[in-house]
């Protein structure tokens, strides 16, 4: 096979049989695009690059085209996966990315908004309008739930049951997980039902969210719609992310359980729900220097 096709199995493979997202797939397959582009530049294959050939590239992405950290790190996690399966599949004999050291990344703690930041942002679209009745609706919802600005604008009529308050979503890999909605959330779902049919107009969808003619509200056009809630919001950089940091935050400081909020957020592994510690300690230390004598 040709590198191209060794890219296009390694991609189909994670797709069909891992079931990752279309988002990851897609991210693994720019990276290792640029892997290809890489050896090409040196006159090989990518069976034959070595450790030393994916330090210099990881080294160029550094210094030349001034990547940060957190791009490398991604880089170098797709293409470790890539010559595993190609270890696995027995199509090299040598793995490149055995003994390539990951780029370390700091973790940053997360931000997130104050319940008063949060309610001045919510009251930011114009109920009047049916655009506005929309996003007050989706900024409900995703606040209420957690969920990511791809689970949002995925969501289907399907996928809510109202009356007992749960709606379903698809996270990373296709993963499944069912998420209770407030009672304001719910309110807000059942009123947006008829602006819903006038988005529909004449036209068939089962997505829940719409834009004007029944057409699918995209990721980037529902992230461009809140940065500008946030700026009239007095919140400078609003985010999907920050919402669902809120929301996990909201929880942790109202004394919900860890495990019950990895749940809620849909992570694989609950030491990517423990960052949020950090913010519930720093909250803890807060409220016991204010009211502890000895403090």
């Amino acid at each position: 096979m040709t590198d191209d096709q060794l890219v296009d199995e390694f991609i189909t493979w994670n797709r069909t049989e891992k079931g990752l997202s279309a988002n990851t797939v897609e991210a693994y397959r720019r990276d290792l695009r640029k892997l290809l582009v890489w050896a090409a530049g040196l006159g090989k294959s990518i069976r034959s690059l070595d450790r030393g050939d994916l330090v210099d590239l990881l080294a160029r992405m550094k210094d030349e085209e001034g990547n940060v950290d957190q791009t490398l790190a991604r880089f170098t996690s797709a293409v470790r996966s890539f010559y595993r399966y190609l270890m696995r599949e027995r199509l090299v004999g040598v793995d490149p990315t055995e003994h390539l050291a990951p780029r370390k990344v700091w973790q940053r703690l997360p931000h997130f908004l104050t319940p008063e930041q949060v309610e001045a942002v919510l009251a930011q679209p114009d109920l009047g309008s049916l655009a506005g009745f929309r996003d007050r609706t989706m900024l409900e919802v995703l606040y209420a739930t957690g969920l990511r600005v791809s689970e949002l604008v995925g969501l289907t009529v399907r996928d809510l049951d109202l009356e007992t308050g749960l709606l379903t979503c698809f996270g990373k890999g296709s993963k499944q997980r069912r998420v209770p909605l407030g009672r304001t959330a719910i309110e807000f779902l059942r009123c947006y039902w008829p602006i819903r049919q006038q988005l529909l107009g004449n036209r068939s969808s089962d997505l829940l969210f719409l834009e004007p003619e029944g057409k699918a509200m995209t990721r980037q056009q529902f992230w461009r719609r809140l940065k500008g809630y946030g700026h009239s919001a007095g919140v400078a950089y609003l985010t999907p992310h920050l919402l669902r940091h809120s929301f996990a935050t909201a929880l942790l400081r109202n004394g919900a359980d860890l495990r019950s909020v990895q749940l809620l957020l849909g992570h694989s592994d609950i030491s990517t729900t423990q960052i949020y510690t950090h913010v519930t300690d720093d909250h803890l230390r807060e409220v016991y220097q204010k009211f502890h004598p000895r403090s």
